[in-house]
C-alpha cells in the first residue's frame, strides 16, 4: 500500500524538476552569429535584473512572439528563468514549434557569473 502512494508522489516530483540544464551548451550558443537569449521570468523579476541581451517573454506568449524574433527555426535560442523550470518547459514549447537549437541555460544567478567571466 505504501509503494502505491509513493510512486505517484514520485512521479509528481519528478515531472517537477527542471529538464535538461546545459550552461555550457547555452554559452556556446550564444557566441553563434544570430543568437537569441530569451528571460521566461516575470517582468518583476525582470526588472529586478536581467542578462545583457536578454529579451523577456512570458512562457505563455512564447508561441505567439518567437516568430518575430526568431523566424529561422535553425536559430541558436537560449532560455532562462530563476532555476531552470520554467525555461524547460519553454524549451519543450518551441522543440514542439520546430525549433532546433533551444537550451536551457537554468536560472539567472547560475548563469550570471559565468556571463561575466566570457
Amino acid at each position: 500500500m505504501r509503494r502505491l502512494i509513493l510512486l505517484p508522489l514520485l512521479l509528481l516530483w519528478m515531472h517537477a524538476q527542471a529538464g535538461d540544464i546545459d550552461q555550457p551548451a547555452a554559452l556556446a550558443a550564444l557566441q553563434q552569429p544570430g543568437a537569441v537569449l530569451i528571460d521566461v521570468r516575470t517582468a518583476e523579476e525582470f526588472s529586478a535584473g536581467a542578462l545583457p541581451g536578454a529579451v523577456r517573454i512570458a512562457t505563455d506568449a512564447l508561441d505567439e512572439r518567437i516568430g518575430q524574433l526568431a523566424p529561422d527555426k535553425q536559430t541558436p535560442i537560449v532560455l532562462y528563468c530563476r532555476t531552470g523550470r520554467r525555461s524547460s518547459t519553454a524549451q519543450d514549447l518551441l522543440q514542439k514549434l520546430g525549433y532546433r537549437n533551444v537550451v536551457n541555460a537554468g536560472g539567472y544567478e547560475q548563469l550570471a557569473p559565468l556571463l561575466d567571466h566570457r
